[in-house]
C-alpha cells in the first residue's frame, strides 16, 4: 500500500497543478480598469479617439475602440476598423521588418557602411556610418530636418542627406533621427529595384492577410481614415499626399521612417508573428534566429530598428519587463510587447487632431501600460 501511495501521490500532485494551470489559462481578464483610462482620455481630449488591441498568452484578449474622428460630436464614432496613419510605426513595422529579411538572404549586412548601398553618402565624416548604427540611432545624423522647405524632390532630399555633417562621432551615443530611416527606406528599394510599398506588400501585407496596411490610401477609403493635424504650411504647388509627415510627403507618401496607414487589427498580425518568432498561422516571414538578434537587449538603449524598454521613465509605463520592446509614432500611435509576460499592447489614435500641440498623450501612455498589466495580472492572484 505504501508503495502505491509513492506511486500514485507524484501522478495526483502533477494532475492538481496541471489542472490549476489550465483554469488559470482559461481565465479571461477583467478590462474595467482598463475601459475606464480609455474613456476618461477622450472625456479629457487626449485624443478624438482610438483603438486598440491587447494580446496576451497568443491571444487577442482586448480589442475596442472608443471615442470618435474629431471632437465633433458629429463625426463618426471609432471602430475597430478605423484606419489611423501610423507616423514612425513605419521605421519598426515597415523598414525593419523588411530589413530583417534582406540581412538574413545576405542583400544587406548590417555591419557595412552605408556608402556601400549608396555612395554619395561618403563625405563629410559619414565614411564608416554603418547600416546597424542607422537602425539604432547611433549613426551621429540629427534627428529632424523640415526639407519641404529647400527641396523639391525625393532625389533633392537625398542627396540633401548625403551632404549633411555629423552631430557626433558615430557609435558614440544615442540620437533618434528620421533621417536614418529615410536613408534607409532608399536603401531597400536600391537593393530590390522596387518600392518600399511595393515590398512590403510582397513580403509580409499580402502573406498575412493585412489588407488595410498601406501606403496612400485610395480615396474609397477615406470615411474609415482618422485625420491628422491640418497642414497649412504645405509649400510645394504639387498636391500633399495625406501622410501627416511632410518630408513622407515630400518623398511621395511612402518612406522609410513615415507613411504606413492601418488598423489595429492588421498591426496585431504583424505583432503576433515577431511575438511568435517570425511565423503566423504556419507561414514563416523571418527567421526566429533573426528575430533574436534584432530584438535582443544589449548595452544600448534601442535594439535594431525597435526601442527598449529604459529604467526611469518610459511610454510602456512601469510594470514591462526589462526586455520589453516597442515604438511610437507621433500621431498617437505605438506598440509594446513584453516577452516575459507574453503581453502586447498596440495602441492607434490621432491625438495631433486638431492640433500638435496636445502632448497629454505622454502622461496617458504610462498609465494605459501600467492599466493593462494590472488587468492581465490579477488573473494570476
Amino acid at each position: 500500500m505504501r508503495t502505491l501511495r509513492t506511486i500514485l501521490l507524484p501522478i495526483l500532485v502533477s494532475v492538481a497543478v496541471m489542472m490549476a494551470a489550465l483554469k488559470l489559462e482559461a481565465r479571461t481578464p477583467d478590462f474595467t480598469a482598463l475601459d475606464s483610462v480609455m474613456r476618461r482620455a477622450v472625456a479629457d481630449s487626449v485624443f478624438p479617439g482610438a483603438s486598440i488591441a491587447v494580446l496576451y498568452r497568443g491571444k487577442t484578449v482586448y480589442h475596442k475602440a472608443f471615442g470618435r474622428l474629431t471632437y465633433n460630436q458629429a463625426s463618426a464614432p471609432v471602430d475597430t476598423t478605423t484606419i489611423y496613419d501610423a507616423a514612425s510605426l513605419t521605421k519598426a513595422v515597415v523598414t525593419t521588418s523588411i530589413a530583417m529579411q534582406l540581412v538574413e538572404r545576405d542583400s544587406l549586412d548590417l555591419r557595412a557602411p552605408v556608402a556601400k548601398y549608396l555612395p554619395g553618402f561618403a563625405c563629410n565624416g559619414k565614411e564608416r556610418v554603418t547600416i546597424e548604427q542607422l537602425m539604432r540611432h547611433t549613426s551621429g545624423l540629427r534627428a529632424h530636418a523640415f526639407y519641404a522647405k529647400t527641396c523639391r524632390t525625393p532625389g533633392e532630399v537625398f542627396h540633401a542627406i548625403e551632404q549633411d555633417s555629423l552631430l557626433c562621432k558615430p557609435g558614440s551615443q544615442t540620437e533618434y533621427s528620421d533621417l536614418n530611416f529615410i536613408l534607409l527606406g532608399r536603401i531597400v528599394e536600391q537593393i530590390t529595384g522596387q518600392s518600399l510599398y511595393a515590398n512590403f506588400h510582397a513580403r509580409f501585407a499580402a502573406p498575412l492577410g493585412m489588407n488595410s496596411m498601406l501606403f496612400n490610401p485610395p480615396p474609397a477609403l477615406q470615411p474609415r481614415i482618422a485625420p491628422t493635424a491640418p497642414d497649412a504650411a504645405w509649400p510645394l504647388a504639387t498636391p500633399r499626399p495625406l501622410v501627416n509627415d511632410q518630408n513622407a510627403a515630400l518623398l511621395g507618401g511612402a518612406a522609410g521612417h513615415a507613411g504606413l496607414f492601418t488598423t489595429t487589427g492588421d498591426l496585431e498580425k504583424m505583432v503576433r508573428m515577431l511575438m511568435n518568432g517570425g511565423e503566423l498561422n504556419g507561414k514563416r516571414s523571418i527567421a526566429a534566429s533573426t528575430v533574436r538578434r534584432f530584438l535582443r537587449k544589449t548595452e544600448w538603449p534601442r535594439a535594431i530598428g525597435w526601442d527598449m524598454v529604459t529604467t526611469g521613465k518610459s511610454s510602456a509605463g512601469t510594470r514591462f519587463s526589462p526586455t520589453s520592446w516597442g515604438h511610437l509614432g507621433y500621431t498617437g500611435t505605438s506598440i509594446w510587447v513584453d516577452p516575459e509576460k507574453d503581453l502586447a499592447v498596440i495602441l492607434l489614435s490621432n491625438r495631433v487632431w486638431p492640433t500638435e500641440e496636445n502632448i497629454k498623450i505622454r502622461k496617458f501612455r504610462p498609465l494605459l501600460h501600467d492599466t493593462v498589466v494590472e488587468c492581465v495580472e490579477e488573473i494570476a492572484k
